[in-house]
């Protein structure tokens, strides 16, 4: 395993950009300076999701969450964080914010996500949902975007964004050939689920949502680079911080170029745009320890 994630890291190196999308900055210079959203963001506890959160209240957002355990909702990276309450530095725990409304349940029960939105005003979801197949079952993706689409409608919530993978979809030919040949193996469970889930809004009854889709390359951690390139070619490596604003972007930009798509996304520090965001997170942020190759995951659970 080890060996064919090494692999994967140097495929990924080659991009063949497409497309550039550019950041806005903090995700609000098209709206009211006074204009604060709630955001639902599913999956929070995990490494995509609590970067998700961590950059919402960076920006001066509201977040509602749903999470099997509220201890595992904590800060994405490194260990001095901002305080927003308190404009100091100490031990940043998300869930200790005033911004953040915490549900404990399960996406697997219809009631559990209707309590996300209930009196929070949602205007937008990020969707980072994941986890074991062993652990959570095959078809947690599909069940719970299932019930986090019906949610949607009943609350009158419009824009959504889907975190998926590379690979999903018609995305195969933009895997590295380490990704195809775990996907057609050993993550074979985990790519029907995630092929389900995107069709609930390609085909199914997410399709008249504003929806994005996004299909990440190989993930890594570490502080946002504000790099984000959408592209037709072989997908390299991003940080889940860059892959967090942009799905934030999506979201809360009225006028979001990639709404009703599917779009793959890498970083390529030596092209694509730089985030007006990225010195004000990064300021506040530092890089994550190392984790072993071993617990590297690629498709972004």
């Amino acid at each position: 395993m080890s060996l064919l994630l090494a692999a994967s890291a140097s495929a990924a190196a080659f991009l063949v950009p497409h497309a550039t999308h550019p950041l806005a900055l903090a995700g609000r210079s098209r709206r009211a300076a006074d204009a604060v959203s709630t955001i639902a963001v599913f999956g929070a506890s995990g490494r995509t999701g609590s970067e998700v959160v961590l950059q919402a209240l960076e920006r001066g957002e509201e977040v509602s969450c749903l999470v099997r355990d509220r201890i595992r909702l904590t800060a994405p990276r490194d260990h001095a964080e901002m305080d927003l309450r308190k404009g100091s530095m100490h031990n940043f725990s998300p869930y200790m914010n005033d911004k953040m409304v915490r549900t404990e349940g399960s996406v697997l029960n219809r009631a559990d996500v209707d309590d996300v939105f209930d009196g929070n005003n949602i205007t937008g979801v990020v969707v980072a949902l994941g986890g074991k197949t062993r652990e959570v079952g095959p078809t947690l993706l599909f069940d719970g975007t299932t019930h986090i689409i019906a949610a949607c409608k009943a609350h009158g919530v419009k824009r959504i964004c889907v975190v998926s993978t590379v690979g999903a979809g018609d995305s195969m030919d933009q895997a590295p050939w380490t990704f195809k040949l775990l996907m057609k193996t050993m993550m074979q469970k985990i790519m029907d689920d995630k092929n389900a889930q995107e069709g609930l809004f390609l085909d199914g009854p997410g399709a008249d949502l504003e929806f994005c889709i996004v299909r990440p390359g190989g993930l890594k951690q570490g502080a946002p680079t504000g790099i984000v390139n959408v592209i037709d070619g072989e997908a390299g490596a991003i940080n889940r911080a860059d892959l967090a604003a942009f799905c934030l972007d999506a979201v809360l930009d009225p006028d979001f170029a990639h709404l009703q798509q599917a779009v793959c996304i890498s970083s390529d520090m030596g092209s694509g745009f730089k985030s007006l965001m990225s010195d004000k997170t990064m300021s506040r942020m530092g890089s994550e320890l190392a984790r072993p190759l071993e617990d590297a995951n690629p498709f972004g659970f």
